[in-house]
């Protein structure tokens, strides 16, 4: 029996458990805040699986781990509710402290993605690219691995001109267009050798200009350094922001054809992707967390009825008009959602197979 593998499998249930369950807390303890009953708070969909009534609430752990839910009292449309507990109604609350509830589940999920990104910066301290012209990786059957470039070796020329930034050395292999260049690499020896390597031409590289470049297949190297508590929130909080941008982008840009639908992953792709982290240490899988936990709050901010963020649509809708849609209007609005939404989970469950078959 292999028990690091157990141990990242145990990891990874950890770190995805405590996602949905800051999301579930943060409807919970804003409903219970705005003085609205709770009558399930679940993780998991489906059948119980352990549960256990607290007061009002019953706490439960039901069998499909594909995220959880909070059941409030009159939180469905068009659901009765018995005028004794009419006070704990959530459609009876004003319209603000209904906008409140819901939207506190995303939320919890961008504070606990800050928190999570401060604190391993805090821990682990911060990874920093060098300025000199060392390899950090080197690409699978590209020249630099033909060649025999290693990671930790050192470029100190190319085609005789010394080179002691990474930004030189790239200007000298765009430079190239494509003709052979003679490195002369320090080996983490400290000996110097004499490779050769043709650089090729690939398509608009990330961090580029947008064009093609020339290239030999390194990765630059980088060095950790620790950051003081202050340092390590103000990272947190730019990390944040910077992924909520490029989950936005992707966003965009998936809408306007710009990304294949292809390039989705659901809890398969999820799930080998934290594997990976985790058997690189613990820093990167709690990064990785932080990132999953601010898709989950912007996929739930979208607006599309039966997510967090077609609710915020109709208590805006309300807010505008003074009165609530219809009950037929939200209904069908909840129909095109779900249907919608259920079209998202075969397309993502078929690129996850589709990408373990392949």
């Amino acid at each position: 029996m292999d028990f690091s593998n157990i141990a990242v499998i145990v990891q990874v249930i950890i770190v995805f458990g405590l996602i949905v369950f800051v999301h579930e807390l943060g409807h919970f303890l804003a409903a219970k805040w705005a003085g609205v009953g709770v009558e399930r708070f679940s993780l998991g969909f489906g059948p119980k699986v352990l549960g256990k009534q607290i007061g009002e609430t019953e706490y439960l752990l039901s069998a499909v781990p594909l995220g959880g839910y909070v059941k409030m009292v009159g939180e469905e449309i068009g659901e009765p509710v018995d005028p004794a507990v009419e006070q704990l109604s959530f459609s009876h609350k004003p319209v603000g402290k209904r906008f409140f509830i819901v939207f506190a589940g995303p939320f919890s999920n961008i504070v606990w993605a800050f928190l999570i990104f401060s604190l391993t910066f805090f821990s682990f301290g911060v990874t920093v690219p060098l300025d000199i012209a060392k390899i950090g990786g080197v690409v699978p059957n590209l020249p630099a691995q033909k060649a025999g470039l290693q990671p930790g070796d050192e470029i100190l020329s190319v085609t005789g001109t010394p080179v002691k930034t990474w930004e030189e050395l790239a200007e000298k292999i765009q430079q190239s267009q494509g003709q052979p260049v003679q490195l002369t690499v320090k080996k983490s020896d400290g000996q110097t050798q004499e490779v050769t390597a043709t650089p090729e031409l690939r398509g608009a590289q990330p961090g580029g200009n947008g064009q093609p470049s020339y290239v030999i297949g390194i990765e630059r190297a980088f060095q950790t350094q620790p950051v003081s508590l202050g340092q390590a929130i103000k990272i947190g909080a730019e990390q944040t922001w910077l992924w909520t941008k490029l989950i936005l982008q992707s966003l965009v840009m998936l809408v306007k054809g710009q990304v294949s639908a292809k390039e989705l992953g659901g809890p398969i792709l999820i799930a080998q992707v934290a594997g990976q982290q985790a058997r690189l240490g613990l820093d990167y899988l709690l990064r990785f967390a932080a990132v999953i936990n601010v898709n989950l709050a912007v996929f739930n901010l979208l607006p599309i009825p039966v997510l967090d963020g077609g609710h915020l649509l109709f208590f805006l809708i309300e807010f505008l008009l003074g009165r609530p849609l219809s009950v037929r209007s939200r209904e069908m609005a909840w129909r095109v959602g779900f249907f919608v939404i259920a079209t998202l989970i075969v397309l993502v469950f078929y690129n996850d197979i589709a990408r373990l078959v392949g």
